[in-house]
């Protein structure tokens, strides 16, 4: 049975359109600046957390110590 010639140019015309669309929300998702932003907001909010905030104050005064024994041996 073969298929109207105006069926398949809407079924081509619907699936162009699709695509457009597609594309365009993975240019947004892909845009690098929008990437580094997400990134510093992500790492801003992390650095926020009391937890991340005494593990990194716990590193720093091991490593105080660590430098402060090797100058004074």
């Amino acid at each position: 049975m073969a298929r109207d010639p105006d069926t398949i140019q809407a079924e081509i015309e619907r699936a162009r359109d699709a695509l457009a669309v597609t594309v365009d929300q993975l240019s947004v998702r892909a845009n690098p600046k929008r990437l580094v932003e997400q990134g510093k907001q992500t790492l801003r909010a992390t650095l926020e957390d009391t937890r991340v905030k005494i593990a990194i104050g716990a590193v720093g005064a091991l490593v105080v110590l660590v430098v402060a024994r090797r100058l004074f041996r």
